[in-house]
């Protein structure tokens, strides 16, 4: 009898002690984490040189989230901008049921008001590293950016090891304010930003101040002994190996990356597994994050330079530095070698060929469908309108409504008051346009129309290359999509051959991401489903080009969105609608 109890307890305890668990996981695997931001401006001296800043905290680059995959995030949003509107894009995160989070003024949201608090929450729903940053005119030059890290679900593993994980964020840093160079661009004559007075990693860089040592400088306002401007050390054990996650937020600048003496082995590119390869060096552009194994194996009794260099423009940017540090020596110290200038800025080759060779780990490749139900080709083209200067699509210049595409959509409101009914163009004239030449008429037009697809359909984008204004120059273009991850098919040169070159796709292995790059005078090809409802932004990646116009807006599926909260709303049609 008394063994029957004892059993009987046993089995209780075990019971008891399973629903324990059961409870741990679960709660583990739907955390709720919750953060409180305060957005406002304060003088800040990232590369020396005090400016106005848009902070986070009072930090710039804001608050790193840590999540784990399935987690929610909350955060709680107050803009004490006091005079300018704000909005942020959780950038690599697919909102997937939660499209009126993705942070996207004039797509997704009405803008947060100046001494407003608003509350995004959605899901983290797959492991990787993503990015934050303002989506609200060109808010993100002025600081208002960070990085996400997404943990694998406990009990699963990645396909290669590290002993540590560290987060690099890489940006370009101007010293006019974001107005000055907006009312730049809008103006005739046009008054271009010009190229970056610094490069930053993790927030810190370093101005020459005597190029500024005028009488009418103010005292003080550039100081290269400056503890804010200090670089950035990161301390290694040697022998330990290294997960760099590395994402670039550059308002302009492609750029590349070094580690003086060691190699990089490639193995996550926007938060998919890459089929690992090793370089010395990592081309990056905007709005793309990589993961690179770095493994502390060299002379561990000096310090090492970690650099990044413009590339794709003629640089008049010095390069950007980082310390790496080997533990416990010279924690400050210098390193004694000149830094590295980086690979020729204008040799496009071996940027191509990085490209080329991102292909998706053979254990995590995700098939494209083998065709697709539609095509859209865009050729990216600088442009005029009424002597303004404009970025264009298929001679076609983006501007954004002032009532959310989302919410007219859902909502069901006048849409004729709203934005253009007419989508904009599928094509451009292939057989007559040189892609090489300065286009014979570089006047455009100007839309606010959307793609509408059909939900769930598979569409293909051909990004064309083409000459801007200026005799011999093509772009790099970084191309971002909102809500879709997509596949590349591949990169050429020269005009895209929709007879031709669709043979050249790679349909096996392709590399998912959610930020491609367009190289000069050449072209790329992503495929996507259409399968996330909601109305997503498809554009450049660099801050004065979306400005300019180079974006479209691609809408699916919008009558499955959920009931949209009312916080997203208040501004254009939506002015009657309440607001909490």
């Amino acid at each position: 009898m008394v063994e029957i109890l004892a059993y009987r307890s046993l089995v209780k305890l075990l019971v008891l002690c399973h629903f324990i668990s059961l409870v741990a996981v679960s709660t583990v695997e739907a955390r709720i984490r919750h953060y409180r931001w305060e957005v406002k401006y304060e003088y800040k001296s990232p590369d020396c040189f005090k400016k106005l800043a848009i902070t986070i905290n009072g930090g710039t680059p804001g608050p790193k989230i840590l999540a784990q995959q399935g987690d929610t995030i909350v955060v709680e949003l107050k803009n004490s901008l006091l005079t300018e509107n704000v909005a942020i894009h959780w950038h690599g995160i697919r909102q997937i049921g939660t499209p009126w989070s993705d942070g996207t003024e004039g797509v997704t949201q009405c803008p947060i008001f100046p001494g407003d608090t608003f509350i995004y929450k959605f899901v983290v729903d797959r492991a990787g590293s993503y990015l934050y940053h303002a989506h609200y005119g060109i808010q993100r030059e002025a600081g208002l950016y960070g990085s996400i890290t997404v943990s694998f679900p406990n009990g699963e593993s990645e396909p290669f090891a590290y002993d540590y994980d560290r987060s690099i964020i890489l940006n370009d840093w101007f010293h006019k304010s974001t107005y000055e160079q907006a009312a730049g661009l809008s103006s005739i004559p046009f008054v271009w930003v010009g190229e970056p007075q610094s490069l930053l990693i993790n927030g810190r860089g370093r101005f020459n101040c005597s190029l500024l040592a005028t009488p009418s400088l103010e005292a003080g306002v550039c100081n290269e002994t400056n503890p804010e401007c200090s670089p950035y050390i990161l301390t290694v054990i040697p022998g330990k190996t290294y997960r760099l996650r590395i994402g670039s937020l550059t308002s302009l600048s492609a750029l590349s990356f070094q580690v003086e003496g060691h190699n990089m082995t490639v193995v996550e590119a926007d938060g998919h597994y890459v089929e690992p390869f090793q370089t010395k060096n990592l081309y990056i552009y905007s709005g793309e994050t990589y993961s690179v194994l770095v493994t502390a194996n060299q002379d561990p009794s000096r310090n090492y330079w970690v650099t990044i260099n413009v590339v794709s423009r003629k640089p008049a940017t010095p390069t950007g530095l980082a310390i790496l540090n080997y533990y416990p020596k010279y924690f400050k110290k210098s390193p004694p070698t000149l830094p590295t200038t980086g690979p020729l800025w204008n040799d496009t080759a071996p940027r191509l060929a990085q490209s080329l060779a991102i292909k998706a780990h053979k254990s995590f490749i995700h098939s494209p469908p083998l065709t697709s139900d539609k095509v859209i080709v865009l050729l990216n083209t600088q442009n005029k309108i009424d002597g303004h200067y404009r970025w264009s699509l298929n001679n076609v210049s983006f501007s954004l409504p002032h009532t959310p595409y989302l919410i007219a959509l859902k909502e069901n409101l006048n849409l004729n008051h709203v934005f253009d009914q007419t989508p904009p163009p599928e094509n451009y004239d292939f057989k007559n346009y040189d892609i090489y030449a300065v286009a014979e008429n570089v006047n455009a037009t100007s839309s606010n129309g959307i793609y509408r697809l059909k939900f769930n359909t598979t569409v293909d984008i051909i990004l064309q290359n083409a000459n801007t204004m200026t005799v011999n120059n093509s772009e790099t273009h970084p191309w971002h999509l909102h809500g879709h991850d997509f596949w590349v098919l591949g990169y050429g040169t020269g005009k895209f051959d929709m007879m031709k070159d669709v043979g050249k796709y790679n349909p096996v292995n392709p590399i998912m991401k959610n930020t491609v790059p367009v190289h000069p005078y050449g072209w790329t090809a992503l495929r996507f489903r259409a399968d996330n409802p909601g109305v997503w932004a498809f554009h450049c990646h660099l801050e004065s080009h979306f400005y300019m116009g180079m974006g479209v807006v691609f809408e699916a599926g919008v009558e499955k969105v959920g009931k949209l909260p009312s916080s997203v709303m208040g501004c254009g049609e939506t002015k009657g609608f309440h607001r909490p």
